[in-house]
Formats: C-alpha cells, sequence, structure tokens
C-alpha cells in the first residue's frame, strides 16, 4: 500500500513539473512574440528599395554634376540641335525681346551636335549654380565674366577653347555666331584637361517620381492642352498636348521646334512657367536683370492639365522651390522639364 502511494507522488510531481514547463514555454512565446511587436518599423524596412528606383530620366543614386550649355535661340539660329537629350530647359529673354535657352545634361549624355553655342548673361548663372551645374558659354556680358570671376563658377568658354571643345558648322547657311557647336565628347575631354569638379552632393533640382502625376483632382486644376507663353514681340513658345504620347509637343511663332540633325519636333513631359519682373541693368540700357530672388506663383503643367504652383528662391546659389499650394514640393512626371521665366508684361495662355 505504501509503495503504491509513493507512485502517486512521483506521478503527480511529474504531472506538476509538466505543467510548470508548459507554462513557461507559452509565457516565452508571448514575451517573443510582444518583443517582436516592440521592434522600431526601421527595422523591419531596411532593405526597402527607393520609392523611386525606376525614374529613367536621371540616376537619382548619381553624384554627377550635370552640365549647362547656353543655346542661342535667334531667329537666325533655328534650328537647333540636341535638345532632346537634356533632362530640363531653362528659357530667359535677353536683349531686344530675344531669349535664350540653357539645357541640362547628365555627364553619360551621348550627343554628337549641341548648339548653337550662345554667349553667357550674369542671370544664367543663377540656374547654373542651383543646379550646381558645369557651365558651357561662348563669350558672355561683362557683367556675365565679372560674375564667373568673382563667384569662381567651372566653366568652359569657347572664346578661350573655341578649337578644342567647340567646333564651328561652315556647311550652314548662317551668319559666324550661329554656327557655333559642341558635343557631349568634347565637353567630357573639357571636363577631364581642366580637372574640373565632377561630383555634386547638392542633388537635381526637381522631385522625380516614377508614379503618375495626376493634377486634376487637384485645387485649381485645369486642362492643358494648348500652352502658350509670350516673352516679347519676337518670341512667343507654345505647347500642344498629345494625349496617346502623353507629352508636349513644343513650337515657337507658330512654327515646329525641330532639331537640326533629326529633324523631329522636340516634345517635353513637363511644363514649369511663371514671370518675373525684368529690369535694365543698372544704367545699361541694354542687359536685362531678372529679380528672381524672392517668391511668387506660377503653374505647374503634366499629363494634361495644370495647377498653380508657388516657387521661392532665396539665395543666387539656392535652389528654386516650386511647391504646390499647400506647401508641400511638386512631384515631377518622370520626363524631361521646360522652365519658362517670362517677364510680367508677358503672357501665359493655357486652354
Amino acid at each position: 500500500m505504501e509503495k503504491i502511494k509513493m507512485q502517486k507522488k512521483y506521478i503527480y510531481g511529474i504531472v506538476v513539473i509538466g505543467i510548470v514547463i508548459a507554462i513557461a514555454i507559452v509565457l516565452g512565446v508571448l514575451f517573443l512574440l510582444k518583443d517582436d511587436k516592440e521592434k522600431p518599423v526601421e527595422n523591419k524596412v531596411d532593405n526597402k528599395e527607393p520609392a523611386n528606383k525606376n525614374v529613367q530620366i536621371v540616376d537619382l543614386n548619381s553624384n554627377s554634376r550635370p552640365i549647362a550649355v547656353m543655346i542661342n535661340n535667334n531667329h537666325a539660329a533655328w534650328p537647333q540641335s540636341g535638345l532632346s537629350s537634356a533632362y530640363l530647359v531653362y528659357e530667359i529673354m535677353v536683349e531686344g525681346g530675344i531669349t535664350r535657352m540653357m539645357a541640362l545634361y547628365t555627364q553619360d549624355a551621348a550627343e554628337t551636335k549641341i548648339g548653337s553655342i550662345r554667349s553667357s548673361r550674369h542671370n544664367y548663372l543663377d540656374y547654373a549654380m542651383e543646379n550646381d551645374a558645369i557651365y558651357v558659354h561662348w563669350g558672355g556680358s561683362y557683367v556675365a565674366y565679372d560674375d564667373l570671376d568673382k563667384l569662381k563658377l567651372d566653366h568652359i568658354d569657347g572664346m578661350v577653347y573655341g578649337g578644342k571643345y567647340f567646333t564651328t558648322d561652315k556647311t550652314l547657311d548662317r551668319s559666324l555666331e550661329h554656327t557655333r557647336f559642341t558635343s557631349s565628347d568634347m565637353i567630357k575631354q573639357g571636363i577631364e584637361k581642366l580637372k574640373l569638379r565632377t561630383t555634386t552632393d547638392k542633388g537635381y533640382l526637381l522631385n522625380y517620381t516614377a508614379d503618375t502625376v495626376d493634377l486634376s483632382k487637384m485645387e485649381g486644376s485645369k486642362k492643358a492642352n494648348n500652352v502658350e507663353i509670350k516673352y516679347s514681340s519676337y518670341q512667343t513658345s507654345s505647347y500642344e498636348y498629345n494625349e496617346n504620347e502623353q507629352v508636349y509637343y513644343r513650337s515657337m511663332n507658330g512654327t515646329k521646334h525641330t532639331d537640326l540633325v533629326t529633324g523631329e519636333q522636340y516634345k517635353f513631359k513637363n511644363i514649369i512657367a511663371y514671370d518675373v519682373t525684368y529690369n535694365k541693368y543698372g544704367d545699361d540700357p541694354k542687359l536685362k536683370d531678372l529679380k528672381n530672388i524672392g517668391s511668387g506663383e506660377g503653374v505647374y503643367i503634366t499629363n494634361g492639365y495644370s495647377v498653380p504652383i508657388k516657387w521661392q528662391k532665396d539665395t543666387r546659389d539656392g535652389k528654386t522651390k516650386y511647391t504646390y499650394l499647400d506647401g508641400t514640393e511638386i512631384d515631377v512626371s518622370d520626363g524631361n522639364t521646360f522652365i519658362q521665366i517670362y517677364p510680367k508684361d508677358g503672357k501665359l495662355t493655357i486652354n
């Protein structure tokens, strides 16, 4: 009998120990689950790929400096060449109501003919600096040369290196000043020989996204099938939206804006347009001086719609910030962009 009692105690002890072990295991599992839930979210997304990794117009992971090239827009210099390879182009008015363009290229661009190349004006330096770009031009105004020296900007001047990193196309029936061109390879040679800085930590000016940018439901949105920007009696730039391709085909003064080499009409994905005050520079009756430091309103156009935006530029070398009306930075569609900075007495028409 005593033996049976001892066996029962032994079995009871084993059962108790088993229950304790089971409870310990359950508590341990619950603790681990709780601990896992409390881990910081960033530890779980360390390997997440960048949101805009599929952007094609530029390499968002690249730290290469862009190249900014002054493009002639005198009517006698039409057509130009090489703008289709530019990821960003500015148009600003200079003397006599004439405009010039500044086209930005990545260092891996492979354009065989860019131009024709024209001389520098000081206001364009603000936009070269905001992109931390290597600046390419042929000559310049006295103010531009003073600023290039004072600001110590990296630049390649055709007046100095015309026979090395530029070429003259004598086959064209144009005045000499409208026949000067360069290429991606020539610019790269100049950068290497002149030992110019090739990297930047400034990043791209615009906030590119691979997602479709739909402006149709935003505040102030309106259809934008046709866009016209009048700079002066001499120059009007316009665009017509192609819904199938979802791009804007560009014209100037009612004439298709085509490429000298390919003959194809230029097309752009995005347009940013705004007006600023154009004054004369000091006592010089010819040179223009943009009042572009400050803020103002403009429009952003992409995918068949436009919305009102705000712009702000605090310093000459600081980036111009483009925001929606609620203050958030605009999302720029993956594609090339034309920035039209026209005078207050100009006119923007969208319909």
